[in-house]
């Protein structure tokens, strides 16, 4: 008997030798180049962790790469992919994240970077990871970027018939690792992206872009939570020749197709991005949402074409388009259907264009074509939502066919038609202060005593900061980075701008974390800093020199009551206001302005739309210092709120000594 056992033990362990010494060959071959197609288990398969053999056959050099299905999940770590291979996954494979592992805010389960001409196939198989994990505070710190399948400034990339599932992050993102290198010629196909943490897709920077027969459901986790999200992050980022066509969206806790472009801007490659027999149903957020930037500087142009598109069940509005100047890039629809939008909200309207907080030109350029209503609730089928006190929308275009019961009722949009529905909210116009060539020195107001910056006031969103310094000073500022509702976060990096236009590195703030940063001036002048907080806030504390907030770009964001700020009124000042606002849905601010001597000259609570503060004071001889003061409102909550300075230097501050005139 025994006898039998050794003799089976030996043929065993020849039978393996063989298999060992056969992969070892086939190893070899494909190391040579003399075998092209290879499987990934020749390099071996561990069943707790094959992170290590099915990163090896990757880098192989095999151009075709075979994973097979062994009846078990390849239990993995982050596999970054390499160039010029195709990859198949067997009918049934499921390649799934290790748990306890992907503990770096960014780490992805397959990372496509620098790389061309990579091809991954896959019908029937799954990419997945662990989002309830994710989102467990004792388990993992938060954060939105740990992606199913991330591709940054990639090339000749195709990805076909996967499902992605259950990420921490976007099922696919498409982004940048290389300043000014978009994603470019990339194929995505009979794609399903499953119940993903934060986006199905984001598309960050790409450049010919093909998304078909593609299914994105389910997201939720931390905003947007969309199914796919259009979003640069830098003006130098592009959206060129990007396709959807025959995809769908459904039952995301945020919105289906999300174009968020407040980061391009006049500078930017213009749009050109096309949807094509798309479909949104199943109770996403908004259907369709469209957001741009909307000041002097920010008109990105270019257009987006969505046509024979159908917009089925949307829990709010099914089509919003917010910020989008009139002159900037071209919405256009085209024989598209709007069914059953907010059935269980009545108050809310199917379609709505928004003056959003920011805006400083006239909202519209939208062409609706011939759009479809199917509603059965009584209501209007546009809305426009005013928050600024524009003049109303302007360059929209259309014809809606309302279908409600067994009748039809057919609107033709004009702009004498828009301006009877939607007459403007009128109130003092005072422009803002004109800034081109314009530069700016102290004031020279003096006034120590007042000086507050200790007790931090917070921003949101992009802002700047300006201080002046004298050349040899050492600047430094206590920032606080903290975190608003859900949203993730990571460090920001705080980068001071000099008189003469030289970057400065300053250091760096943590998420959830005070910090000090600084720099030594190399000359003498203004210094702007920019801090932009995104969906978080920034708390400007104690600061080694005087600084203001300064809404040279646009309104200054707050997030909370900012207390008392200080603002300049130079001699001769004709007339000069401060546009205070909320942001809707319950978010309010109290305010009040004082005189130079301390008078209250205006006083108005539960501010949600803008009010003009504007003094009907006579040009005065010197130049003179305005308090304004942001309180907690008696009603609504006190979240964001703007400050928009009209007629004089756009800066704010808490200490007087920090404010700014033209020189």
């Amino acid at each position: 008997m025994k006898g039998c056992q050794t003799l089976l033990i030996a043929a065993a362990l020849a039978a393996t030798t063989g298999f060992a010494q056969e992969q070892a060959g086939l190893i070899a071959k494909v190391a040579s180049g003399e075998l092209k197609e290879a499987k990934a288990s020749w390099w071996g398969f561990n069943s707790e962790d094959a992170t290590d053999a099915l990163q090896k056959a990757i880098r192989s050099g095999a151009s075709r790469l075979v994973i097979e299905n062994l009846g078990k999940p390849w239990i993995v770590r982050p596999i970054f992919l390499e160039s010029n291979q195709t990859i198949i996954f067997e009918e049934g494979v499921i390649i799934e994240a290790k748990k306890g592992a992907f503990k770096g805010n960014s780490e992805s389960l397959f990372s496509v970077i620098l790389k061309e001409n990579v091809v991954l196939r896959g019908h029937g198989a799954t990419l997945r990871m662990h989002r309830a994990d994710y989102d467990n505070p004792l388990l993992y710190k938060k954060a939105e970027w740990r992606h199913a399948l991330s591709i940054r400034s990639s090339k000749n990339v195709e990805v076909h018939g996967l499902t992605l599932a259950l990420s921490g992050g976007d099922g696919i993102y498409l982004g940048v690792s290389k300043q000014g290198v978009p994603d470019e010629n990339i194929v995505i196909k009979d794609v399903i992206c499953d119940r993903n943490y934060r986006q199905g897709i984001s598309v960050i920077a790409a450049r010919n872009l093909l998304i078909e027969n593609t299914i994105m459901k389910d997201t939720a986790g931390t905003p947007p939570a969309a199914g796919i999200d259009f979003e640069p992050n830098a003006a130098s980022e592009e959206l060129v020749n990007c396709v959807m066509r025959n995809c769908l969206v459904e039952n995301n806790d945020g919105c289906g197709y999300v174009f968020y472009l407040p980061n391009l801007n006049a500078d930017s490659a213009p749009l050109s991005i096309r949807l094509e027999n798309c479909v949104s149903r199943n109770g996403n957020r908004t259907d369709f949402e469209f957001i741009t930037g909307n000041s002097e500087k920010e008109a990105v142009g270019g257009r987006i074409d969505v046509v024979n598109c159908r917009f089925e069940g949307s829990r709010g509005a099914a089509i919003s388009i917010g910020r989008k100047p009139a002159a900037g890039a071209a919405v256009r629809f085209e024989n598209c259907v709007v069914e059953n939008p907010a059935s269980k909200a009545p108050a809310l309207v199917p379609v709505v264009i928004e003056a959003r907080p920011g805006c400083r030109r006239p909202v519209g350029g939208v062409d609706f074509g011939e759009l479809t209503l199917i509603d059965p609730v009584e209501r209007d089928f546009l809305g426009y939502v005013d928050w600024v006190g524009s003049s109303g929308p302007e360059e929209i275009r259309g014809t809606f066919r309302i279908r409600r019961g067994g009748t039809e009722t057919v609107q033709q949009l004009s702009q004498e038609w828009l301006d009877k529905k939607f007459p403007a909210r009128m109130f003092k116009k005072i422009e803002p202060m004109p800034l081109d060539g314009v530069i700016f020195e102290p004031a020279g107001i003096h006034a120590a005593d007042l000086q507050t910056e200790s007790l931090p006031y917070f921003l949101r969103k992009e802002n700047s900061l300006a201080l002046t310094a004298m050349a040899g000073d050492t600047v430094s500022l206590s920032l606080v980075h903290s975190q608003v509702g859900n949203y993730g976060g990571d460090k920001l990096e705080i980068v001071a701008v000099s008189p003469s236009g030289k970057k400065i590195a300053a250091g760096e703030v943590p998420f959830q974390t005070t910090a000090a940063v600084g720099f030594e001036a190399p000359e003498s002048g203004l210094y702007r800093i920019p801090v932009n907080a995104g969906a978080n806030k920034v708390g400007v504390g104690a600061c080694s020199h005087p600084v203001a907030v300064s809404g040279e770009d646009g309104p200054i964001h707050f997030i909370g009551a900012a207390g008392d700020l200080f603002f300049l009124v130079p001699a001769g000042t004709k007339k000069f206001g401060a546009l205070v606002y909320g942001e809707g849905k319950g978010e309010a601010i109290k305010a009040a302005l004082f005189d130079p001597a301390g008078n209250q000259t205006h006083e108005k609570d539960n501010i949600i739309l803008p009010e003009m503060f504007a003094p009907d004071a006579p040009p005065a001889a010197q130049d003179q210092v305005w308090r304004l003061r942001l309180s907690s409102p008696s009603s609504g909550t006190c979240e964001d709120n703007y400050v928009d300075l009209r007629g004089v230097p756009p800066f704010l501050s808490r200490n007087p000594g920090a404010l700014l005139k033209a020189k």
